[in-house]
């Protein structure tokens, strides 16, 4: 778990903070910079296509490694691939330069993502519940290493190799890159060595060649429906936030309610297109059945639908402070005039190291404690540690402030983070892991990210410490939510079978 979560640790602030500090050395608006942070959407969305992670085979990978395993190295290939394509395109040359970056990040995170949701069902097949929290802090460990190479190591080559903020080298950016793309090989090498899940190996069931295709092709026929869509209502979004804005007189609030709306419209087209395939002979009713009805059927049965509705707003709400102040967070310590070397000293390395002492923290109170104290905790110490970013915003360049305040935030984080997979894993039915977990997983991410998207705006419009007051705040109606759970849906009762 501990190289696994390196791999997995890899692309993710190469899709946000690190990305963010190169289009802003290339010259890209902070509101298109922030904007990016969209392409990370594929974490929040994965559960749609898990199904394929536990029916789908891979053509030789499966047969040679099983079929977590052959999905792994799948995608960390894909991984690859998507980083060198990164390397090879310069955001500065022209406006079609930054749209083929923003497709490489696309392919970037939907393949991060994907292999994100395969180790998640590795991890809760290869081991019992009683030891996820454990389990859990050694791949957050691993995770923030990860994020280590890929935040620090990234930053320090590419100041190393010229690149700064007065004199943007891409050739320096291109290399760093591609050396992120070289780290991956320490995730393909764990996935060959490692065993595939016994549970995983007998549990699976046999389809054909054809209904594989048919299957894969409802994927393809609703992705290009949601795009359709996406597109289409691009007239109705920008009427519908000046309609928003007359009411609210906040261009801000109106444009984020709009594009709300907009992939909500989106989600719509691709139902409607679904609903149509039911109808004919494309549609492959057993396996439908058995990769998204069975799963979800089996959730709600298990909980009941009122309880089951209070865990999934409060799986959707847990982190939503967090990952809206984090999509900011490099620009603004990089306004405040730091330098990359800084930066990356006290957050992408001494912060980190931080977040790992607080994943093991959270693992082992969680395990003398409980899982829902240390969940209250969390959220408490989230709120808090958020607001701190107001001090160190009225401080400015000082780095005394910079490492504590970041000391505080990842520390909390690592233990709300560990405390929540573990939740999470207990909410997981082993019969359908993939599934259940992707979409835990995807509705913790979805709401933040989205939101997370209009925070370079936000601070446009209202400045930073404004902004990080509103994103504290967003983490108050979490403590209600967990006061709501302990009645109707007790955390440490649950038990997944």
């Amino acid at each position: 778990m501990l190289f696994l979560g390196f791999s997995a640790g890899i692309p993710i602030l190469l899709i946000f903070s690190s990305l963010s500090l190169w289009l802003g050395e290339a010259g890209v608006e902070k509101s298109m910079v922030t904007y990016f942070s969209w392409a990370a959407l594929g974490y929040s969305f994965k559960f749609v296509w898990a199904p394929l992670l536990d029916h789908l085979p891979i053509p030789f990978l499966t047969s040679n490694f099983g079929r977590r395993r052959g999905w792994l190295i799948f995608t960390q290939l894909l991984i690859i691939s998507a980083l060198i394509w990164m390397a090879s395109i310069d955001p500065s040359a022209s406006q079609q330069h930054l749209t083929w970056m923003a497709l490489a990040v696309v392919m970037l995170g939907f393949s991060s993502a994907t292999q994100d949701a395969v180790i998640d069902a590795y991890r809760i097949e290869v081991a019992e519940l009683e030891i996820q929290t454990m389990m859990a802090s050694t791949y957050i460990a691993g995770y923030r290493l990860g994020m280590i190479a890929a935040g620090a190591g990234a930053l320090v080559i590419a100041e190393g190799l010229g690149s700064s903020k007065e004199a943007y080298s891409y050739d320096a950016w291109k290399w760093t890159y591609m050396i992120m793309a070289s780290l991956m090989l320490v995730g393909i090498s764990t996935s060959m060595l490692i065993k595939e899940p016994f549970r995983n190996q007998v549990a699976t069931a046999c389809y054909s060649n054809n209904q594989y295709i048919r299957f894969l092709s409802l994927f393809v026929i609703a992705i290009i429906a949601f795009i359709v869509g996406f597109n289409l209502m691009t007239g109705w979004v920008l009427d519908i936030s000046t309609t928003l804005d007359q009411w609210l007189a906040n261009d801000v609030l109106a444009s984020t309610l709009a594009e709300f709306f907009r992939l909500i419209g989106s989600a719509i087209c691709s139902f409607v297109a679904l609903f149509a395939i039911s109808k004919t002979s494309l549609y492959e009713a057993e396996l439908v059945n058995s990769s998204f009805v069975e799963p979800i059927k089996d959730f709600f049965g298990r909980y009941g639908v009122k309880s089951a509705i209070v865990i999934l707003i409060f799986v959707a709400f847990y982190r939503i402070s967090d990952i809206v102040l984090g999509v900011i967070s490099n620009v603004f310590y990089q306004d405040m005039g730091f330098t990359k070397l800084e930066i990356a000293g006290a957050s992408k390395t001494f912060g980190l190291v931080m977040t790992i002492l607080g994943g093991f923290l959270g693992g082992v109170l969680s395990a003398k404690y409980g899982v829902m104290r240390i969940l209250v905790v969390g959220a408490v110490l989230t709120v808090l540690t958020n607001l701190l970013f107001v001090l160190l915003a009225q401080a400015g360049n000082n780095l005394t402030y910079l490492y504590l305040v970041i000391s505080a935030d990842n520390l909390t984080g690592g233990l709300a983070s560990t405390a929540f997979i573990a939740y999470l894993a207990s909410l997981t039915n082993v019969s359908f892991t993939a599934v259940q977990y992707a979409i835990f997983s995807s509705l913790m991410t979805l709401v933040p990210k989205t939101i997370g998207g209009y925070s370079g705006t936000m601070v446009e419009s209202m400045g930073y410490e404004n902004f990080f007051l509103v994103a504290s705040a967003m983490g108050v109606p979490v403590l209600l939510i967990i006061y709501i759970i302990k009645r109707v849906a007790p955390i440490d009762n649950q038990k997944a079978k």
